[in-house]
Protein backbone atom coordinates (compact mmCIF):
# COMPACT_ATOMS: atom_id res chain seq x y z
CA UNK A 1 0.00 0.00 0.00
CA UNK A 2 1.38 3.26 -0.95
CA UNK A 3 1.04 6.87 0.88
CA UNK A 4 2.06 10.27 0.06
CA UNK A 5 2.93 12.56 2.86
CA UNK A 6 2.90 16.29 2.86
CA UNK A 7 4.93 17.88 5.65
CA UNK A 8 4.70 21.53 6.82
CA UNK A 9 4.53 22.39 3.04
CA UNK A 10 4.22 25.87 1.67
CA UNK A 11 4.77 27.00 -1.95
CA UNK A 12 5.16 30.85 -3.13
CA UNK A 13 5.77 32.30 -6.18
CA UNK A 14 7.14 35.76 -6.00
CA UNK A 15 4.94 37.07 -3.24
CA UNK A 16 2.55 34.96 -3.68
CA UNK A 17 2.23 32.14 -1.11
CA UNK A 18 0.15 29.60 -3.12
CA UNK A 19 0.11 26.60 -0.77
CA UNK A 20 0.68 27.60 3.09
CA UNK A 21 2.24 25.19 6.04
CA UNK A 22 0.19 22.35 4.85
CA UNK A 23 0.17 18.61 6.55
CA UNK A 24 -1.60 16.04 4.74
CA UNK A 25 -1.46 12.23 4.44
CA UNK A 26 -2.96 10.13 1.42
CA UNK A 27 -3.65 6.68 1.35
CA UNK A 28 -5.04 3.65 -0.10
CA UNK A 29 -8.54 4.40 -1.62
CA UNK A 30 -10.15 7.40 -3.53
CA UNK A 31 -9.47 11.05 -1.71
CA UNK A 32 -11.47 14.05 -2.70
CA UNK A 33 -9.38 17.17 -3.16
CA UNK A 34 -11.57 20.16 -2.53
CA UNK A 35 -11.61 23.82 -2.77
CA UNK A 36 -12.85 26.71 -4.77
CA UNK A 37 -10.52 28.27 -7.67
CA UNK A 38 -7.32 29.50 -6.78
CA UNK A 39 -7.12 27.35 -3.48
CA UNK A 40 -3.84 25.82 -3.78
CA UNK A 41 -5.05 22.52 -5.16
CA UNK A 42 -3.01 22.26 -8.22
CA UNK A 43 0.02 23.63 -6.45
CA UNK A 44 -0.28 20.88 -3.86
CA UNK A 45 -0.89 17.80 -7.01
CA UNK A 46 2.07 18.84 -8.63
CA UNK A 47 4.38 19.03 -5.65
CA UNK A 48 2.92 15.53 -5.08
CA UNK A 49 3.85 14.54 -8.69
CA UNK A 50 7.03 15.66 -7.96
CA UNK A 51 6.44 18.37 -11.03
CA UNK A 52 7.01 21.22 -8.53
CA UNK A 53 9.34 21.50 -5.42
CA UNK A 54 8.41 22.49 -2.29
CA UNK A 55 9.46 26.06 -0.76
CA UNK A 56 9.72 24.72 2.41
CA UNK A 57 8.54 21.65 3.81
CA UNK A 58 8.74 17.46 2.34
CA UNK A 59 6.30 15.44 0.17
CA UNK A 60 7.26 12.05 -0.16
CA UNK A 61 5.91 8.85 -1.52
CA UNK A 62 6.45 5.79 0.75
CA UNK A 63 9.51 8.04 3.01
CA UNK A 64 10.88 8.59 -0.52
CA UNK A 65 10.92 12.65 -2.05
CA UNK A 66 8.82 13.44 -4.85
CA UNK A 67 11.19 16.45 -5.97
CA UNK A 68 14.10 15.16 -8.45
CA UNK A 69 13.24 11.59 -7.68
CA UNK A 70 12.17 9.60 -11.39
CA UNK A 71 11.85 6.45 -9.56
CA UNK A 72 8.72 7.42 -8.01
CA UNK A 73 7.35 7.87 -11.67
CA UNK A 74 6.80 4.17 -11.81
CA UNK A 75 4.50 4.80 -8.98
CA UNK A 76 2.74 7.62 -9.96
CA UNK A 77 0.15 8.24 -12.56
CA UNK A 78 -0.91 11.81 -13.33
CA UNK A 79 -3.32 13.62 -15.15
CA UNK A 80 -2.90 17.32 -15.15
CA UNK A 81 -5.80 19.91 -15.99
CA UNK A 82 -3.78 21.74 -18.46
CA UNK A 83 -3.88 20.28 -21.81
CA UNK A 84 -0.48 19.37 -22.36
CA UNK A 85 -0.83 17.32 -25.07
CA UNK A 86 0.22 16.37 -28.98
CA UNK A 87 -2.40 17.21 -31.11
CA UNK A 88 -1.13 16.01 -34.41
CA UNK A 89 -0.61 12.47 -32.90
CA UNK A 90 -3.33 10.12 -32.47
CA UNK A 91 -4.31 9.04 -29.32
CA UNK A 92 -3.00 5.65 -29.64
CA UNK A 93 0.35 7.30 -30.96
CA UNK A 94 0.25 9.35 -27.63
CA UNK A 95 -0.54 6.51 -25.09
CA UNK A 96 2.03 4.42 -26.78
CA UNK A 97 4.52 7.03 -26.54
CA UNK A 98 3.80 6.89 -22.79
CA UNK A 99 4.28 3.26 -22.89
CA UNK A 100 7.48 3.78 -24.22
CA UNK A 101 8.99 6.49 -21.92
CA UNK A 102 8.41 3.77 -19.20
CA UNK A 103 10.22 1.40 -20.96
CA UNK A 104 7.41 -1.01 -20.71
CA UNK A 105 8.23 -4.31 -23.03
CA UNK A 106 5.24 -4.69 -25.10
CA UNK A 107 3.91 -0.84 -25.21
CA UNK A 108 1.26 -1.60 -28.54
CA UNK A 109 -0.56 -4.12 -25.55
CA UNK A 110 -0.09 -1.86 -22.53
CA UNK A 111 -1.25 1.30 -25.02
CA UNK A 112 -4.44 -1.05 -25.70
CA UNK A 113 -4.85 -2.18 -22.67
CA UNK A 114 -5.56 1.21 -21.39
CA UNK A 115 -7.29 2.85 -24.23
CA UNK A 116 -9.44 0.06 -23.43
CA UNK A 117 -10.46 0.83 -20.00
CA UNK A 118 -11.08 4.31 -20.73
CA UNK A 119 -13.13 3.27 -23.83
CA UNK A 120 -11.39 5.58 -26.50
CA UNK A 121 -10.90 2.42 -28.25
CA UNK A 122 -14.04 3.95 -30.96
CA UNK A 123 -11.54 6.69 -31.38
CA UNK A 124 -7.68 6.21 -30.63
CA UNK A 125 -7.12 6.02 -33.88
CA UNK A 126 -8.14 10.16 -34.81
CA UNK A 127 -5.76 12.54 -34.07
CA UNK A 128 -5.86 14.14 -30.72
CA UNK A 129 -6.78 17.71 -32.86
CA UNK A 130 -10.24 15.95 -33.43
CA UNK A 131 -11.10 15.07 -30.38
CA UNK A 132 -13.58 16.62 -27.70
CA UNK A 133 -12.60 17.91 -24.18
CA UNK A 134 -14.21 14.61 -22.49
CA UNK A 135 -11.96 12.99 -25.00
CA UNK A 136 -9.10 14.43 -24.30
CA UNK A 137 -9.71 13.70 -20.54
CA UNK A 138 -9.95 9.94 -21.15
CA UNK A 139 -7.06 10.04 -23.48
CA UNK A 140 -5.01 11.45 -21.01
CA UNK A 141 -6.75 9.01 -18.41
CA UNK A 142 -5.44 5.91 -20.36
CA UNK A 143 -1.71 7.73 -20.82
CA UNK A 144 -1.56 8.02 -17.02
CA UNK A 145 -2.68 4.45 -16.50
CA UNK A 146 -0.24 2.85 -19.32
CA UNK A 147 2.04 1.36 -16.71
CA UNK A 148 -0.54 0.52 -13.89
CA UNK A 149 0.37 2.50 -11.22
CA UNK A 150 -0.17 2.04 -7.63
CA UNK A 151 -1.16 5.62 -7.27
CA UNK A 152 -3.01 8.07 -9.40
CA UNK A 153 -3.20 12.24 -8.98
CA UNK A 154 -6.08 13.65 -11.05
CA UNK A 155 -6.80 17.22 -11.10
CA UNK A 156 -9.96 18.18 -12.50
CA UNK A 157 -10.90 15.10 -13.96
CA UNK A 158 -14.33 15.28 -14.81
CA UNK A 159 -13.88 18.91 -16.66
CA UNK A 160 -15.37 18.55 -20.09
CA UNK A 161 -16.97 14.93 -19.72
CA UNK A 162 -20.44 14.35 -20.43
CA UNK A 163 -22.78 12.33 -17.93
CA UNK A 164 -22.11 9.05 -19.01
CA UNK A 165 -18.40 9.56 -19.22
CA UNK A 166 -18.53 10.94 -15.98
CA UNK A 167 -20.08 7.80 -14.99
CA UNK A 168 -18.06 5.39 -16.44
CA UNK A 169 -14.66 7.78 -14.52
CA UNK A 170 -16.58 7.35 -11.24
CA UNK A 171 -16.91 3.58 -11.80
CA UNK A 172 -13.35 2.93 -12.56
CA UNK A 173 -12.12 5.14 -9.96
CA UNK A 174 -14.18 3.53 -7.79
CA UNK A 175 -12.90 0.21 -8.34
CA UNK A 176 -9.30 1.12 -8.35
CA UNK A 177 -10.14 2.82 -4.63
CA UNK A 178 -11.18 -0.49 -3.97
CA UNK A 179 -8.03 -2.62 -5.17
CA UNK A 180 -5.92 -0.56 -3.02
CA UNK A 181 -4.47 1.90 -5.25
CA UNK A 182 -3.94 5.46 -3.56
CA UNK A 183 -6.57 7.76 -5.58
CA UNK A 184 -6.36 11.39 -4.76
CA UNK A 185 -8.45 13.79 -7.45
CA UNK A 186 -8.84 17.09 -7.09
CA UNK A 187 -12.63 19.37 -7.89
CA UNK A 188 -14.37 22.23 -7.24
CA UNK A 189 -17.86 20.47 -7.82
CA UNK A 190 -19.43 19.59 -4.78
CA UNK A 191 -21.83 16.57 -6.25
CA UNK A 192 -18.22 14.66 -7.78
CA UNK A 193 -16.78 14.79 -4.71
CA UNK A 194 -19.71 13.75 -2.45
CA UNK A 195 -20.30 10.70 -4.88
CA UNK A 196 -17.43 9.44 -5.21
CA UNK A 197 -15.01 10.38 -1.68
CA UNK A 198 -16.49 10.15 1.37
CA UNK A 199 -12.59 11.09 2.88
CA UNK A 200 -11.78 14.42 1.99
CA UNK A 201 -8.85 17.29 1.86
CA UNK A 202 -9.85 21.07 2.21
CA UNK A 203 -7.94 23.57 0.73
CA UNK A 204 -9.12 27.29 1.37
CA UNK A 205 -6.78 30.50 0.62
CA UNK A 206 -3.74 27.85 -0.04
CA UNK A 207 -4.28 26.53 3.75
CA UNK A 208 -5.49 22.83 4.93
CA UNK A 209 -9.16 23.46 6.25
CA UNK A 210 -9.77 20.17 7.28
CA UNK A 211 -9.47 16.20 6.85
CA UNK A 212 -11.83 13.51 7.30
CA UNK A 213 -15.25 11.97 6.49
CA UNK A 214 -16.93 14.99 5.55
CA UNK A 215 -20.48 13.78 7.49
CA UNK A 216 -17.70 13.54 10.51
CA UNK A 217 -16.61 17.15 10.13
CA UNK A 218 -20.14 18.23 9.97
CA UNK A 219 -21.16 16.65 13.52
CA UNK A 220 -18.30 18.77 14.74
CA UNK A 221 -19.63 21.80 13.69
CA UNK A 222 -21.06 22.21 17.50
CA UNK A 223 -21.65 26.04 16.37
CA UNK A 224 -24.54 25.24 13.43
CA UNK A 225 -27.99 23.82 14.44
CA UNK A 226 -28.18 20.07 12.64
CA UNK A 227 -31.92 20.04 10.51
CA UNK A 228 -33.80 17.35 10.67
CA UNK A 229 -36.81 16.15 8.95
CA UNK A 230 -38.92 13.82 11.15
CA UNK A 231 -42.12 12.26 9.93
CA UNK A 232 -43.80 10.49 12.72
CA UNK A 233 -47.24 8.85 14.09
CA UNK A 234 -48.16 12.34 16.41
CA UNK A 235 -46.30 15.20 14.93
CA UNK A 236 -48.03 17.46 17.72
CA UNK A 237 -47.29 15.32 20.85
CA UNK A 238 -43.31 14.33 19.55
CA UNK A 239 -42.97 18.32 18.98
CA UNK A 240 -44.18 19.49 22.39
CA UNK A 241 -42.25 16.76 24.03
CA UNK A 242 -38.94 18.25 22.37
CA UNK A 243 -39.68 21.71 22.10
CA UNK A 244 -38.71 22.03 25.67
CA UNK A 245 -35.26 19.78 25.82
CA UNK A 246 -32.12 21.31 25.93
CA UNK A 247 -30.92 19.71 22.30
CA UNK A 248 -33.14 21.76 20.34
CA UNK A 249 -33.22 25.07 19.23
CA UNK A 250 -36.44 24.98 17.07
CA UNK A 251 -38.97 23.04 15.42
CA UNK A 252 -41.92 23.77 12.96
CA UNK A 253 -44.69 21.51 11.95
CA UNK A 254 -45.21 21.44 8.42
CA UNK A 255 -49.37 20.84 8.18
CA UNK A 256 -48.84 20.05 4.44
CA UNK A 257 -46.06 17.63 4.03
CA UNK A 258 -46.64 16.39 7.31
CA UNK A 259 -43.57 16.25 9.18
CA UNK A 260 -41.54 18.11 11.61
CA UNK A 261 -38.71 20.23 10.59
CA UNK A 262 -35.91 20.57 13.81
CA UNK A 263 -33.04 22.55 14.25
CA UNK A 264 -30.73 20.25 16.88
CA UNK A 265 -27.93 22.23 18.81
CA UNK A 266 -26.50 19.16 20.82
CA UNK A 267 -26.13 16.79 17.99
CA UNK A 268 -25.57 13.47 20.24
CA UNK A 269 -27.90 14.77 22.94
CA UNK A 270 -30.47 15.10 20.17
CA UNK A 271 -30.13 11.50 18.30
CA UNK A 272 -30.28 9.90 22.00
CA UNK A 273 -33.25 11.87 23.15
CA UNK A 274 -35.15 11.59 20.02
CA UNK A 275 -36.00 8.00 20.18
CA UNK A 276 -36.35 8.02 23.80
CA UNK A 277 -39.25 10.45 23.66
CA UNK A 278 -41.19 8.47 21.26
CA UNK A 279 -40.77 5.36 23.51
CA UNK A 280 -42.50 6.63 26.70
CA UNK A 281 -45.26 8.28 24.90
CA UNK A 282 -45.64 5.59 22.61
CA UNK A 283 -45.44 7.41 19.34
CA UNK A 284 -43.96 5.53 15.73
CA UNK A 285 -40.99 7.08 13.90
CA UNK A 286 -41.33 6.78 10.16
CA UNK A 287 -38.39 8.68 9.16
CA UNK A 288 -35.55 10.56 10.70
CA UNK A 289 -33.53 12.11 8.03
CA UNK A 290 -30.69 14.89 8.40
CA UNK A 291 -31.56 17.73 6.03
CA UNK A 292 -28.03 19.28 5.62
CA UNK A 293 -25.35 16.57 6.15
CA UNK A 294 -24.09 17.17 3.06
CA UNK A 295 -20.66 18.04 1.40
CA UNK A 296 -22.38 21.23 0.48
CA UNK A 297 -23.11 22.32 4.24
CA UNK A 298 -19.69 21.70 5.16
CA UNK A 299 -17.51 23.29 2.39
CA UNK A 300 -20.24 26.68 3.05
CA UNK A 301 -18.96 26.33 6.63
CA UNK A 302 -15.39 26.05 6.05
CA UNK A 303 -15.15 28.80 3.21
CA UNK A 304 -17.00 31.21 5.51
CA UNK A 305 -19.62 31.85 2.83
Amino acid sequence: MTTISVDRVSRWFGNVVAVNDVTMTIGPGVTGLLGPNGAGKSTLLHMMGGFLAPSTGTVTLDGAATWRNEDIYNHIGLVPEREAMYDFLTGREFVVANAELFGLPNAGFAAQTAIDTVQMEYAADRKIATYSKGMRQRVKMASALVHNPSVLLLDEPFNGMDPRQRMHLMDLLRKMGAEGRTVLFSSHILEEVEQLAHHIEVMVAGRHAASGDYRQIRRLMVDRPHRYTVRSGDNRALASALIADDSTAGIELDLRDGVLHIQAIDFVGFTRRLPQVARERGIRLYEVSPTDESLESVFTYLVGA
